[in-house]
């Protein structure tokens, strides 16, 4: 095996990562500013319990600005390579959260809320070996 083959796929993976932080990082990064600035208009087919749990989520004051600057901070790391692995952990219990609410409460959406998390998941055991620094 020569050393082209090798570094090929090297190469074609690390495009590929490259694309996908890029694309979940600015969709991290828009939906925590519309949490600010409310640019995006509440979609008219929202069901019921999802109001009220957004009703909820508002009534506390201080968890809609706490997930937003997890998201806009998150996604902003992701898109770049040397802190993607910070970004990826400080995005896994958003997108956890967004998990578990489209489990409950509105289904339609957990095709995209699983591949973020297939996407999160995969940048967190492809930077585990900075990870393992901190527990060594």
């Amino acid at each position: 095996m020569t050393t082209i083959s090798i570094i090929q796929p090297l190469q074609l993976k690390g495009k590929i990562t490259f694309i996908l932080c890029l694309l979940s990082g600015l969709l991290f990064l828009n939906a925590g500013l519309n949490k600010f600035f409310n640019y995006m208009p509440v979609p008219e087919d929202l069901p019921q319990e999802m109001i009220k749990m957004s009703t909820a989520m508002m009534q506390i004051g201080w968890l809609l600005p706490l997930v937003a600057v997890a998201e806009i901070l998150g996604g902003i790391l992701l898109i770049i390579p040397k802190y993607r692995a910070l970004g990826a952990i400080i995005l896994l219990p958003v997108i956890l959260g967004i998990l578990l609410t489209h489990l409950t409460v509105a289904p339609q959406g957990l095709p995209m809320a699983f591949i973020l998390l297939i996407i999160i998941l995969w940048v967190i055991i492809d930077n585990r070996a900075k990870y393992l620094q901190l527990i060594n």
